[in-house]
């Protein structure tokens, strides 16, 4: 699995969310909400080190990853991360490999 995340998604979390060179940014599955992957489950961010990082990339000295046992979440897409321009909101692409 392979985290992309924009420029402009990079800029909105060290804006939002303080994220800093050294922070890191974990993407998870949260019960409740929807997405194109799983009905009554949505994505979740929070700011925090890693315990078991299964899939990352770094953007700005900021590490953005998911833990293994939110892999099943993602089921074999990779995650694109962007700014939806006219909201000023993280979107939250799916691609298959």
């Amino acid at each position: 699995m392979k985290i992309l995340i924009s420029q402009k998604a990079a800029d909105w979390f060290g804006e939002e969310m303080d994220a800093e060179h050294g922070d890191a940014i974990r993407f998870f599955a949260r019960y409740g909400g929807s997405s194109p992957l799983h009905e009554g489950f949505s994505l979740g961010v929070t700011k925090e080190q890693p315990d078991e990082a299964a899939a990352e990339t770094m953007v700005n000295g900021v590490r953005y990853y998911v833990e293994a046992r939110d892999l099943w979440y993602f089921d074999g897409h990779d995650l694109s991360v962007s700014v939806d321009s006219d909201r000023s909101e993280l979107q939250f692409g799916y691609v298959r490999p």
